[in-house]
Formats: structure tokens, sequence, C-alpha cells
């Protein structure tokens, strides 16, 4: 637990201040309402058992995933777009701005090397291929969102780092400069460019790196440029707070949702299929972007099965546009009539 990747608990002044957050409630951050990490009937004494000893099939995909190879580097900046490079890293270019959101280049979805290895195709691009970074957004700590490495070797691309209470004091111990961190609170907003907000806004999850839970916030963030609104909602399970910011902004021309390593046993934390669905029409979303899936295995699910789901889903009820690109596809944030194909049906 002394090695760098595990990170540093709040400590200080920086501990007094999420202190006296209203989420901080009873020595930790608490959600809106009550969030189990098991659902009742379950318990994580079975849940780690099946994690570890039964056998679930297709977890893994034998195929290579399918890739485009972006250079993101010479992308004309004033092109808003979005490449997702796999379960919930992606990076944003939208008004002459670059945002890095949850960035894992290691392959490894865990703080003990190949312990929980990325599927075969999905590690083709890595921190030498970003440009320069002017906002890194974490929406919380868990290894699969903060990964030491990759960030280690982000650290002299990244102009501001923008997260979650308590979550600078990883970065601090990691030696970079606290000047460039910003830490917010939910509902909170910074002014990062003319006529371009960037909001928190809260999630339904929780966080930690060590054996002690929930003593940094996790949080969704919101783009808010003159055209364009982006929903970014990081890890959460559904609950009111979509419907509670879909009315307070007005809708969104894209969300990006929590879509995968779900299980009934922990449907709290994270949504399965119709519910993320639900989340976005709660949100008001034009387009929808299910994201958290197809690189690492987290849950016991076959690996394509959450696009594969909620495609199905939304055809029968929703009708939303789905944005499902390939990994290092461009996504055209003006382009709403942009179509995807389903690459995974194709995949192994």
């Amino acid at each position: 637990m002394r090695q760098p990747q595990f990170g540093k608990a709040p400590r200080g002044k920086r501990l007094e201040r999420l202190q006296k957050s209203p989420h901080y409630k009873d020595g930790k951050f608490q959600n809106i309402h009550f969030t189990p990490i098991t659902t009742e009937g379950y318990s994580m004494a079975g849940v780690m058992y099946n994690f570890i000893f039964t056998k679930f099939p297709r977890t893994r995909p034998i195929d290579s995933i399918p890739s485009v190879k972006t250079d993101l580097k010479n992308l004309p900046i004033t092109e808003n777009v979005l490449v997702w490079f796999g379960h919930s890293s992606y990076f944003i270019q939208l008004d002459g701005k670059r945002f890095l959101i949850d960035p894992v280049f290691s392959g490894n979805a865990s703080p003990i090397p190949n312990s929980n290895k990325s599927f075969k195709g999905t590690d083709i691009y890595s921190a030498e291929d970003m440009p320069e970074i002017d906002f890194l957004l974490i929406t919380h700590d868990h290894y699969d969102h903060l990964d030491y490495q990759t960030v280690m070797k982000l650290k002299p691309k990244v102009r501001q780092i923008i997260c979650g209470l308590g979550v600078g004091e990883h970065f601090e111990y990691w030696k970079f400069d606290t000047a460039k961190v910003i830490e917010m609170d939910w509902n909170e907003s910074v002014v990062i460019g003319e006529n371009f907000t960037l909001h928190t806004a809260p999630a339904r999850h929780f966080s930690g790196r060590s054996f002690t839970r929930n003593n940094t916030l996790w949080l969704s963030f919101v783009l808010q440029t003159s055209d364009l609104k982006l929903y970014l909602g990081g890890d959460s399970g559904y609950d009111t707070h979509f419907a509670e910011i879909g009315e307070k902004f007005g809708g969104f021309d894209l969300a990006l949702l929590d879509n995968g390593q779900y299980n009934v046993a922990w449907q709290a934390i994270h949504m399965l299929p119709n519910e993320g669905l639900k989340a976005a029409k709660d949100l008001h979303a034009k387009r929808l972007f299910p994201v958290h899936s197809s690189k690492f295995k987290l849950a016991n699910h076959p690996w394509d099965e959450p696009l594969k789901t909620i495609s199905e889903l939304n055809e029968k009820e929703y009708h939303l546009p789905l944005v499902t690109p390939k990994i290092g596809e461009v996504v055209r944030l003006n382009d709403s009539t942009q179509v995807f194909t389903k690459w995974w049906e194709r995949v192994n």
C-alpha cells in the first residue's frame, strides 16, 4: 500500500475543506440517496467469490477489438470532435480547447501489474500520442479512471487538472504542480473561455484507492459553450439526479453515460442498459454515447452485452441516436446525423 500508484488520502487543509462540503457526512462523502454497494439479497463475499472462481462465458473477446488510429496532434483546432479510447477514456476538442477524460493507457485496470489486462487491440493509443491537453478531467479516483502510470507520463502535457474534492491529494503526492489542480464539489462552475463554462454535477457512485471508501468525491461534468452542451457522466447508478440535471441545463446535445461492468448485484452504482436509456431521456439528450465497456473485464457479463443490449432496447422503445464509434474513430460533435456501425457484431 506504500507504492505510489495507491495515492494518498486527503489530509491537512485539503481534508478541512472537503469536510465542509454539504455532501460530506459522518466522516465520508454521501450520495444524494442511500446507495448500497451490493443490492439487497446479495453479499460482497458472494460477489467476490463469483468474480474470482465462477467461470462466465465470453467475458473477454477472442478477436482483437477493431480500432482506428487518428492523429490527434494534427487535428485542426477548429474542429469540434471526440475520440474514444475504450472504457471511459476519451479526448474532446471543443471550441479550441483540448480535454482528456479519465485516461487509462497502461493496459491495466488495477494497481497490481498485469492483474486486469485490457482486451486485445484496445491499446493502440499511449500518452505519447496525446497533444498538449488544456484540461485533464478526472471523474473519480478508481484505478480504471485515474491511472498512475498514464498521468505520470502525461504530466508535461497537462495545463490544468479538474477533479473532485480530495482527489488533488493524489496529484500532490505524485508531485504535480498544485497550482494546476482545481478540486470541485458538485454543482460548481468555472469559466474556461469566452462563452465556455465547465460545470460539475452529481453522480451516484463511490470512491477510494485503498481500504477506505468515499474519502474523495466522485462527480460528473457538463461542458457548455454557446453552441453545444455535453454531459460527461462518469460512473453512476441510476437516480433522480439525471432528471434534475436535464431540467437545470435544458437538455444536452450529447450525453456520455455509464453502460458496462454492471450487475444486478451492484445495480445502485452502475447502470443496467435500460437504466442508461432512461437516464438519457431524463437528461433530454439528443444523442447518447454509452461508455464503460469494450476494454476491461470488471463484471461477469459477456464483453459485448452492454452495446448489444442497449442497442436492441433503444431500437424497441427509445429511438435515440446512439454514438457507438470504434476506438479511435472521430465523432463529429456538430454533426447529429453521423451514423456508426455495430462493430461489435463482427468480433468473437
